[in-house]
């Protein structure tokens, strides 16, 4: 399984950005999508993930902020970032579990966002 993420890049507190994820398979077969993201010094943590049966979850700072979804069809994950601040400035790392009874996980490269204020 590989992960492309694509999508970071700079922007202001308040913006907005999308980051997207190619996964290569048949995605509709994937339990589990999602992304996370590290900042400098501390644990990475998830951001958001959604379920083959489209239950999302999200980290506590999402507060609303962000969107996930998925595009079988596309074999692709995105992102929907809103109302950015510093605080979001991180590397995003978009992430599959493709079974739900294995805790076999797969990891993108990582994409950097950061915010200024």
């Amino acid at each position: 399984v590989q992960l492309q993420a694509s999508g970071g890049g700079l922007v202001q507190a308040g913006g907005s950005l999308s980051l997207s994820c190619a996964v290569s398979g048949n995605t509709f077969q994937y339990y589990l999508m999602g992304w996370y993201r590290q900042a400098p010094g501390k644990q990475r943590e998830l951001v958001a993930s959604v379920t083959s049966g489209g239950t999302t979850d999200y980290g506590d700072f999402v507060e609303g902020r962000f969107t996930i979804s998925r595009d079988n069809a596309k074999s692709t994950v995105v992102l929907q970032m809103n109302s950015l601040n510093p605080e979001d400035t991180a590397v995003y790392y978009c992430s599959t579990r493709p079974r739900w009874n294995s805790p076999v996980r797969y990891w993108g490269q990582g994409t950097q966002v950061t915010v200024s204020s």
